[in-house]
């Protein structure tokens, strides 16, 4: 089942798609994905094929979103993706969430997931997740082109970080970092040195690195036709299904 346009907020672009599986339960997996795009475009239609894929394997799927650049700038996208949160929380309480992003919407799900501000903020908790996947996510950087300047106009010090005091990395759920090692858009070593500074704060972390595989390759290798034709270049789908659901 599908529902389309649920507005978590009174913006335009505060609205978010929900896939179900075809059995729901208490326990059923909820993944909140974001989308890419360099945050200045695209949107939750354009990841039906992602929530449809998901969702045959009994998770369920949120879309949503987010304020998108010139109208929105940081921390816009990352207050979007808590309140996106913090409302499928109300809606669906006591199950397992889970924020996972590509690219820029990877930045969106780190930050919620490893700075526990930002969902605090919106009425939720961090300890309402179960986890986070991160596709060729860029953590932390100095911007050096536009429009990511401006984007990021505001932020501490100049510079970009999902999190931005390391004793937060002490509170983070179980993560999943995957990346492309041929990824020319976002360097593996945002991945590398995430899975490094978990692992020194104690955190369950699993990072894969996949030879062979670009930016959009580690997300294009969920898609079912991708899959069924054979070209995808790693195992991305399988791995991310049995982080959501370890049990089977």
């Amino acid at each position: 089942m599908t529902r389309e346009g649920l507005a978590y907020g009174p913006l335009p672009r505060q609205r978010l798609d929900l896939v179900l599986p075809a059995t729901v339960t208490a326990r059923t997996p909820l993944v909140v994905f974001f989308h890419g795009g360099g945050w200045t475009s695209g949107g939750r239609g354009d990841y039906g094929f992602l929530a449809r894929t998901l969702a045959a394997q009994g998770i369920a799927v949120a879309v949503p979103d987010y304020r998108l650049w010139p109208a929105g700038r940081w921390p816009h996208f990352v207050e979007d993706g808590a309140r996106a949160v913090a409302w499928l929380r109300g809606e669906m309480p006591d199950r397992p969430i889970f924020v996972m992003g590509h690219s820029a919407g990877g930045f969106i799900a780190a930050a919620l997931a490893l700075d526990p501000r930002w969902l605090d903020a919106a009425g939720a908790t961090r300890d309402a997740l179960a986890g986070g996947v991160l596709l060729a996510a860029p953590i932390a950087w100095q911007p050096d082109e536009e429009p990511t300047i401006s984007i990021f106009a505001h932020a501490p010090g100049g510079r970009i970080a999902a999190v931005s005091r390391p004793e937060d990395l002490a509170g983070a759920p179980p993560m999943l970092l995957l990346h492309g090692a041929d990824d020319r858009v976002v360097g593996p070593f945002h991945a590398v040195d995430l899975a490094r500074d978990l692992r020194a704060a104690g955190r369950p972390v699993t990072l894969l690195v996949y030879p062979g595989v670009e930016h959009v390759g580690v997300l294009s290798a969920m898609a079912a036709p991708v899959r069924a034709l054979g070209l995808a270049k790693a195992p991305v789908f399988e791995t991310v299904v049995g982080f959501l659901q370890p049990s089977g």
